[in-house]
């Protein structure tokens, strides 16, 4: 609880995402509304519920992909909606993003893929990027598969190197997109490891799009639940004190993996 606690003020003294009423609609179709929260420094947040219910649409509003039907976002300390030019490229460069199958570019090796952005945002030689894609691969425990093809290595293997990538260029703050989706359990239980040593000690932050609950639990610090019904947020705070003590009977029935009542 003092851990939590702790997370808690931090959260309002140092917040590096944040969302004010935040919106979107696809025309008349409304997703979300009135979504709020704030992320601390240095913790790993989730956004999880069912499917359909808008969790990547939110992660790609807080990345600068998609642009709010209201509301205000602000990532680092910027008003992400009013930062153009080459402001807002730069503060894109403070962002690592690690999309649900990795996203690799096949016809590249591992190694390859992590320095891409190095190539397009560092005027580093390529001596330089190959050493420091060596250390972020080295990072997510593939110094040995650096030279591999996405095509000869495993799915989990993907992931890790997907996250490398998104360390690429030393981001405060990494957001990923259903890293454990597809994973079996031992291969999850591992990656899920990794994301906790990445915050512990590199001082990154996390936000973490899921719906799987066993990542939830373990690595989330604190969460949001979006609801398909409901248009919006459901429930927010520490996912294990959600489990034992939610009263919602949707985030009940999520976090005791219950069927809704007939």
């Amino acid at each position: 609880m003092e851990a939590f606690q702790d997370i808690q003020r931090r959260q309002v003294a140092d917040p590096v995402v944040t969302a004010e009423g935040v919106a979107m609609a696809f025309g008349s179709n409304a997703l979300f509304r009135d979504v709020s929260f704030s992320v601390a420094r240095g913790e790993v947040f989730v956004i999880l519920g069912g499917s359909g219910c808008g969790k990547s649409t939110l992660l790609k509003l807080l990345i600068g992909l998609y642009r709010p039907t209201a509301g205000k976002i602000g990532i680092l300390g910027q008003p992400l909606m009013e930062t153009e030019g080459a402001a807002r490229r730069e503060l894109l460069t403070r962002l690592g993003v690690m999309w649900q199958s990795g996203a690799l570019f096949g016809s590249m090796t591992l190694l390859e893929n992590v320095m891409l952005p190095l190539e397009a945002h560092t005027a580093l030689p390529r001596a330089a990027r190959e050493q420091v894609a060596r250390v972020k691969l080295g990072l997510v425990g593939l110094s040995d598969a650096a030279n591999r093809l996405p095509a000869e290595i495993s799915g989990g293997m993907a992931k890790r190197a997907g996250i490398a990538r998104a360390m690429a260029l030393d981001p405060p703050l990494l957001f990923l997109d259903e890293p454990s989706a597809g994973l079996d359990p031992i291969t999850s239980a591992g990656l899920d490891q990794l994301i906790k040593e990445l915050a512990r000690d590199l001082g990154t932050t996390f936000v973490v799009v899921t719906h799987e609950l066993q990542s939830i639990l373990a690595i989330g610090d604190r969460c949001i639940m979006l609801d398909k019904a409901a248009r919006g947020m459901i429930a927010e705070g520490d996912p294990r004190a959600l489990r034992d003590h939610a009263t919602h009977p949707t985030v009940r029935a999520f976090f005791r993996r219950e069927a809704p009542a007939a």
